[in-house]
């Protein structure tokens, strides 16, 4: 299976001559120093200057993930800054957006002295999320350009995570896992845990991010710059978003001497916000991230990964404590 062809919809993009070519024809000579920026998992992204000021230009077949970046921004607040969606429209047979750009290095990018010194605004970040108002939206689970998202609790969201139904984004994961030599085993050991746990769900709703890191935070010092990239964001459990960080910090290794755990646990005392059922709830959102995630690299191929996540999601099925690994 590793010299599978990657799926059409992440192999082929809008390469740099087609995206001068097009901001051409939208703004005439008043596009320059047009530049490739780092790709989304399912976008081609370009900067830009127009008018003295910076834009990026991202192609994607999914409309609804730039649907979802412009809903984003009513969220915004000091501590989670979001830019602003100018504007959506068709290119290429697919679609295209232009947002503001803001500055900033990818906190992806900042040494350990660094990430200590941005964990406040971190937090900051996941408190807007958590108090953010979602009060006119509906449901659980990714949401749409009408606000809705498609499951009627945060369990039902939880639990959708083995499905591959034909057509869908991402479609044909589940065979290719199986017939990798990766295999499901592992996917299915962690996935009836999950299951099993899938009842001490909360029932609260809360924005999430759902991707955080992947070059998808923007920092500037001690500060956020920007929350870019909401085409995962969801409602549910604020406690995924501090899970996606306890999941995916082993894979920075300039962060190592930090626990990004304990430092949230610390920061919630410090507010004295109640959690009730943390160990819990923090378990089932680590399953999910790995389950969604091994669905992912499986649909594009990536065994490597696969593997490592796996192995990792397996940890958390069997009952390791995230504060351990």
């Amino acid at each position: 299976m590793s010299d599978e062809a990657l799926p059409t919809s992440l192999a082929e993009g809008v390469g740099i001559e087609a995206a001068r070519a097009f901001l051409a024809d939208r703004f005439g000579g008043d596009a320059s120093n047009i530049e490739a920026l780092r790709p989304g998992g399912w976008s081609s992204a370009y900067g830009f200057m127009r008018d003295h000021a910076g834009y990026v230009i991202r192609f994607s077949a999914h409309i609804d993930d730039f649907q979802r970046d412009r809903l984003a921004r009513r969220y915004v607040t000091p501590g989670l800054p979001i830019p602003v969606v100018t504007e959506i429209g068709d290119a290429f047979s697919n679609s295209y957006a232009i947002s503001e750009r803001v500055p900033g290095t990818p906190i992806d990018d900042v040494n350990s002295r660094q990430m200590r010194e941005l964990l406040p605004s971190l937090f900051a970040a996941l408190d807007a999320m958590r108090l953010a108002d979602v009060s006119g939206t509906s449901g659980y689970g990714s949401w749409g350009a009408d606000t809705k998202a498609h499951f009627p609790s945060w369990e039902a969201a939880l639990v959708s995570v083995a499905e591959d139904p034909p057509g869908s984004r991402g479609g044909g994961w589940r065979s290719r896992l199986e017939r990798s030599t990766v295999g499901a085993t592992m996917f299915d050991e962690a996935y009836a845990t999950l299951v099993a746990l899938a009842h001490s769900a909360p029932t609260d709703r809360h924005l999430i991010h759902s991707d955080l890191m992947n070059y998808n935070v923007l920092v500037s010092g001690p500060n956020f710059t920007g929350v870019i990239d909401w085409g995962c964001a969801m409602y549910g459990d604020f406690l995924y978003d501090l899970a996606w960080l306890v999941f995916w910090w082993p894979w920075r290794p300039a962060w190592k001497d930090i626990d990004i755990l304990a430092e949230a646990k610390r920061h919630y005392a410090g507010i004295r916000l109640d959690l009730p059922h943390f160990e819990e709830r923090l378990r089932l959102c680590l399953l999910h991230i790995g389950l969604s995630n091994l669905a992912y690299v499986a649909f594009i191929g990536r065994w490597d990964q696969a593997q490592e996540v796996s192995e990792r999601t397996l940890t958390f099925s069997r009952g390791v404590a995230p504060g351990s690994l």
